[in-house]
């Protein structure tokens, strides 16, 4: 959804590569210091196979969105208090953005189709 879909995906790559010593994108990927982030959107938090997170992610009740990651990687540590993510968050707006894009791309993302018009 807007504004994520006009995000830049290159500056998206540059952006993630502050994450890459943590998290990996690829499908089947390992969990390293922070889970494997392929299926994370539409995935329930905290529920990543063979990852231990903290008993906030555990207890927390949403689905991953575009939104909700803009929020989470604004200040992580804001966003959801006890989390164990040393990250400090991503203060441009647009890095946000157009790191969010990138994820949907590289990260096995599929919009829900269309209603099939009758």
């Amino acid at each position: 959804p807007a504004p994520y879909n006009a995000g830049d995906l290159e500056n998206g790559r540059r952006v993630f590569a502050r994450c890459r010593s943590c998290h990996t994108i690829t499908e089947g990927g390992p969990n390293m210091t922070g889970p494997n982030l392929y299926g994370l959107f539409g995935s329930t938090v905290g529920t990543h196979e063979k990852y231990r997170y903290s008993n906030a992610l555990k207890d927390a009740d949403f689905v991953w969105d575009a939104q909700k990651l803009d929020e989470w990687l604004l200040r992580p540590r804001d966003f959801l208090p006890g989390n164990k993510m040393s990250f400090v968050g991503i203060a441009s707006e647009q890095d946000r953005k157009d790191v969010i894009a990138f994820l949907k791309v590289e990260t096995g993302y599929a919009p829900e189709a269309a209603p099939a018009a009758p």
